[in-house]
């Protein structure tokens, strides 16, 4: 990710990562962000003003960063964000990717989402290795995705322990 994201916003900052089952077209994604400005514009969390920021990654990625000048976004107004994130979806047909579908970058660079036994597939063919990019979207923090944790080297990963990805040595 580029470190210049959500530039005005500080490290402490929550983040959301929403990750779409399949790629956003550009037509769909400036409507999503446009929508999730609406919200953002007023979006509030006990009565305290939210920045937030919103942006979309490979054509899958939506992000929303977001802080509060003197506290953290309340309970209240995550859920605020997760029903504007959900309307906003809807209204677009756009379906997110399941909490235990694995994410990756092929070796052609494309993002792609399989279930967990499709990669584990994929590993015994080769096809993933512990160079292959794989992504994290349940980080929670603007500095964890600075940090570079959101993409990164199987082995660096979760994903190398879990799935005991081989060394290619």
């Amino acid at each position: 990710m580029p470190p210049s994201l959500f530039p005005d916003l500080p490290d402490h900052s929550r983040l959301w990562v929403y990750t779409a089952a399949e790629p956003l077209s550009r037509a769909v994604q400036a409507d999503l962000i446009e929508r999730l400005q609406a919200f953002m514009d007023d979006w509030t969390s006990h009565q305290r003003p939210v920045r937030a920021r919103a942006t979309i990654q490979d054509d899958r990625f939506v992000m929303l960063a977001a802080t509060v000048d003197d506290g953290d976004v309340s309970g209240c107004g995550i859920d605020a964000s997760v029903n504007a994130i959900d309307d906003a979806a809807g209204n677009l047909d756009v379906r997110w990717a399941g909490p235990l579908d694995v994410i990756y970058r092929d070796s052609n660079g494309k993002v792609d989402i399989v279930s967990r036994a499709s990669f584990r597939e994929l590993i015994a063919n080769g096809a993933v290795t512990e160079e292959t990019h794989v992504f994290d979207p349940s980080l929670t923090t603007l500095a964890e995705l600075r940090k570079g944790q959101f993409e990164q080297q199987a082995a660096d990963a979760w994903h190398g322990r879990v799935f005991q990805i081989p060394s290619a040595a």
